[in-house]
């Protein structure tokens, strides 16, 4: 491993990276000087070892350096530790793939939501991507007042029959599950099943001495020469659609508040860096065992990372999606008039997911790969922008891979 320390425009990379990859490093460096990253992490892992760990630039603008330890938040990589989560419960058989949700949360039932699964839960199918009458304020904080208003929301299509990202509400529609089965929140399982066997620094649900370490998250800001997604149409301009409601009823949600850090916000408040995204899905691509630490079967995983539903217009993101049991496979939307911004390619048999603003977390068992990038400067888009994605590319060649021109990445 060669230890790396560059200055770069705002700050100094640090760390260090297998020569073999230097191309991610190179493009890390890159992503400070030419494409605006203020503050960020990345690392690589490969058959459970370490290729690329590397962070650098500034915690806040103006601010002290983004550290080996700095945290941030990478809103819906949460979701992929949430249905991980869910998974251990469904491989040790505590929890049914295919039973009604009602089996183990009876109030859910409520407004033609009686016979939804534990799978269209997590594929996005239940029909529960938002709520339509205001949510109080701090209502994201309030576990107990979001299963309530889910047990008693009508669903937006009938349950199964087409799919649409559940962007915030999975978190609790899929973590109430593993509360009622597993008799932990979903926080407090995922630290003790997951985060502290694996050693990773990973929260949900931070903690406050930890509090100091947590890098804030600095907003996109469109400008006049921002292209219009139909997503961002819809979102400005129908205030009854699910693309508004999914993203704009919040009770006033703060990410970056304390009380936020606090909760337990399995749809998008996970608190991490790239080496603890990486060190999650380590064992999940490499059949389930890390360090002897087994989380899942390895036949538990291919049953969770297969393709479970794609379409051609997402009712929430208003564009083609394919995702597994909890997992964001390869979306090539390149194509699109704004695919730019609509896109995440990975390899053909990776899963993960993107958060907000272009963090992400992913496996791809096929070459034992296992990646994390998280930041704090939000990019545009939906799913990544070019920092990141630019990352995953340069992560790929590095283990020989040729294109990703037929929509993922191939030898």
């Amino acid at each position: 491993m060669t230890e790396i320390d560059v200055t770069v425009a705002s700050g100094r990379v640090t760390g260090r990276c297998d020569p073999a990859f230097q191309s991610v490093a190179d493009t890390f460096i890159e992503n400070f000087n030419a494409r605006e990253e203020v503050g960020a992490s990345v690392c690589v892992n490969v058959d459970g070892e370490t290729k690329v760990d590397l962070w650098g630039g500034l915690r806040e603008v103006n601010g002290a350096a983004w550290e080996q330890d700095t945290i941030s938040i990478v809103f819906s990589c949460t979701k992929a530790a949430t249905a991980l989560c869910a998974h251990m419960l469904i491989d040790r058989g505590e929890l049914e793939l295919d039973a009604r949700v009602t089996d183990y949360w009876p109030e859910f039932g409520q407004n033609g939501k009686q016979d939804v699964t534990v799978r269209s839960m997590l594929n996005h199918s239940a029909g529960l991507p938002a709520l339509r009458e205001p949510i109080k304020p701090g209502g994201y904080y309030d576990w107990d007042y979001m299963i309530e208003r889910l047990s008693a929301e009508e669903p937006f299509w009938q349950p199964g029959t087409r799919n649409g990202y559940h962007m915030i509400t999975f978190g609790w529609t899929v973590g109430e599950l593993v509360r009622r089965v597993s008799g932990r929140s979903l926080g407090t399982f995922f630290r003790q099943e997951v985060a502290e066997p694996l050693g990773i620094d990973f929260w949900i649900g931070l903690p406050e001495e930890h509090e100091v370490r947590v890098a804030p998250m600095i907003p996109w800001l469109p400008g006049p020469d921002t292209p219009q997604t139909d997503f961002t149409r819809a979102l400005l301009t129908d205030p009854k659609s699910i693309s508004h409601l999914s993203l704009l009823n919040s009770g006033g949600h703060m990410p970056d508040l304390r009380e936020a850090h606090a909760a337990e916000i399995g749809g998008g408040g996970g608190i991490a860096n790239a080496r603890a995204l990486a060190g999650m899905f380590t064992p999940l691509a490499r059949g389930g065992e890390h360090n002897g630490v087994r989380l899942l079967s390895a036949d538990h995983i291919t049953k969770m990372s297969d393709l479970s539903v794609a379409t051609g217009v997402d009712a929430t993101l208003l564009i083609p999606t394919r995702f597994a049991l909890g997992f964001m496979r390869s979306m090539d939307n390149r194509y699109r008039e704004h695919g730019y911004m609509e896109s995440v390619v990975l390899g053909r048999s990776a899963f993960g997911h993107v958060g907000a603003g272009g963090s992400l977390g992913f496996a791809d068992p096929d070459c034992k790969l296992a990646f994390g990038y998280s930041m704090n400067q939000m990019g545009a888009g939906l799913l990544m922008n070019d920092r990141g994605q630019e990352l995953v590319d340069a992560a790929y060649r590095s283990l020989g891979y040729r294109t990703n021109a037929p929509g993922s990445w191939v030898r």
